[in-house]
């Protein structure tokens, strides 16, 4: 067992939380080492090639990238900006094109024309649209002014914190409306009847900012932000997982890995499902209310995922994204699939297939790991995908020559994330679990954060933020305000 030199902080997990963490902490001054499990960085952020095409994993589309919003001036801050190569989405038409069995709606860029065309939509539901917009007004103010990161929480509408279903309905809002708002519950894995207003409100104004997709592969982001924290001094540790966190006097204070080094630091942050830090704690080392909690979180619903190549010359690419949605008798949406129709070669552009998949269905390999999981569960899979491939067709048309290049499921992200099962947004933020999840901003163990999707909420906009809210508390407002939040609220909007 060897032990390395005490750092300031260590980072566990290298996905867009723990990378923009040892980033930030890096840019603030602290000596920071990151440890992955994986023998390649970046987590979900990362893209892997099939066929020649490269296959997003877990960054399909993010909002408010554009100049001066809040996405790109943490970027900025940070550094990683000119890293990152991405590509507007809906110049001259709309960013979304949601396809229901009795009508479309086209979402546009921009609050205004949003608001615009749900009432054209809708006109029977002006007064209440009128409602929606000003609260999306004030989340997007809230966004943009970093009013998350201050000494004081912004005061919100108590509504905000109702389930999206329970907020629209007390409105008497139409179920056509309901079916079309409740898309972006569904962006981070929650239904409406379980989305709070707040986290619906976030993805969906910081998504009309500006919509964007990453142009190039995956793989470039992940390395944008491992450039970064090497040219600031950091250290990354790949293949030698954390096996242990160490605590003594009430505080955390090493960890170890599964090779037998032992790291020092004065500080942890774990950018890890708050299950999978559980088990490298101490037994007791969490008082028993706080482990109850933490076990019985629930979490996002899972995915199934199919990456095909089609005829570039028939299926040119898109530059909006598809759903085709079908709503229930109360105006949630009973099923959905998620296209995205990207560019590839000359010959193959790359057809993204994304749908819903729980964990549950794939229950019976879940004692099984990533390329041993026998000839069932690949006939299931392959099954499956060829499915939602023909599927396609009534989107697309006849998708001749088509062919699946690679499908995975909950079970695959598991063992890649580390998430018990395989949830790619994280713990379930529900209205109902909302009092828990707030629990893990104040871990009871000193020095022990918690970061990534923990800290505030899915997606690469909010998990950042969390990062950001993280600093905060580790190296006090006061410092914070001067040397983070001013900057970011300074900087040219």
């Amino acid at each position: 067992m060897t032990t390395d030199s005490k750092l300031d902080a260590l980072v566990l997990g290298s996905g867009i939380g723990g990378l923009s963490m040892a980033v930030l902490l890096a840019r603030l001054g602290f000596r920071v080492a990151v440890i992955e499990k994986n023998p390649l960085p970046g987590g979900l952020l990362r893209s892997y090639r099939r066929g020649g095409l490269d296959c997003p994993v877990g960054v399909h589309y993010f909002g408010a990238f554009g100049a001066g919003e809040p996405l790109r001036r943490m970027c900025d801050f940070m550094g990683v900006t000119e890293g990152i190569a991405a590509e507007r989405m809906g110049q001259g038409g709309p960013i979304d094109r949601y396809l229901f069995d009795d009508f479309t709606f086209d979402l546009p860029e921009g609050l205004d024309a949003f608001t615009g065309a749900l009432h054209r939509a809708f006109p029977r539901d002006a007064q209440r649209l009128d409602v929606i917009a000003g609260n999306l007004r004030v989340m997007a103010d809230l966004q943009n002014s970093f009013a998350f990161l201050s000494a004081t929480p912004p005061l919100m509408n108590l509504d905000l914190f109702r389930s999206l279903d329970a907020y629209l309905s007390g409105m008497g809002c139409s179920l056509p409306l309901k079916s079309v708002l409740n898309v972006a519950a569904s962006w981070v894995g929650m239904s409406g009847a379980e989305c709070p207003v707040l986290y619906h409100h976030l993805a969906l104004t910081s998504y009309l900012q500006s919509s964007w997709r990453l142009k190039g592969r995956g793989s470039d982001l992940a390395d944008a932000f491992v450039s970064r924290l090497d040219t600031l001094g950091g250290r990354l540790i790949l293949g030698d997982p954390a096996e242990a966190i160490l605590a003594s006097g009430g505080g955390v204070s090493e960890v170890r890995l599964a090779s037998g080094r032992v790291l020092s630091a004065d500080r942890v942050v774990a950018a890890l499902h708050p299950k999978t830090v559980l088990g490298m704690l101490p037994e007791g080392a969490l008082k028993p209310l706080r482990v109850r909690r933490i076990r019985r979180l629930a979490e996002t619903e899972g995915l199934f995922v199919v990456s095909a190549a089609v005829d570039a010359r028939a299926h040119p690419a898109l530059p909006h994204n598809l759903f085709r949605l079908r709503a229930d008798r109360e105006g949630g949406l009973a099923e959905g699939v998620f296209y995205q129709l990207l560019s590839g070669t000359e010959e193959w552009n790359l057809l993204m297939i994304i749908t819903k998949s729980l964990f549950a269905e794939w229950r019976r390999w879940e004692n099984t790991t990533t390329g041993r999981r026998g000839a069932d569960y690949e006939a299931e899979k392959a099954g499956r995908a060829e499915r939602f491939l023909r599927q396609a067709e009534e989107v697309f048309g006849p998708l001749h020559g088509a062919r699946v290049l690679d499908a995975y499921t909950p079970l695959t992200l598991r063992d890649w994330t580390g998430s018990p099962e395989g949830a790619p947004y994280g713990i379930l933020r529900s209205t109902r679990q909302l009092p828990a999840a707030a629990t893990l901003h104040r871990p009871t163990l000193a020095g022990l954060y918690l970061a990534g999707q923990n800290a505030l909420s899915p997606g690469i906009l909010g998990t950042m933020l969390g990062s950001f809210q993280v600093a905060r508390r580790m190296i006090g407002q006061e410092r914070f305000s001067r040397e983070v939040l001013g900057p970011l609220r300074s900087a040219p909007a």
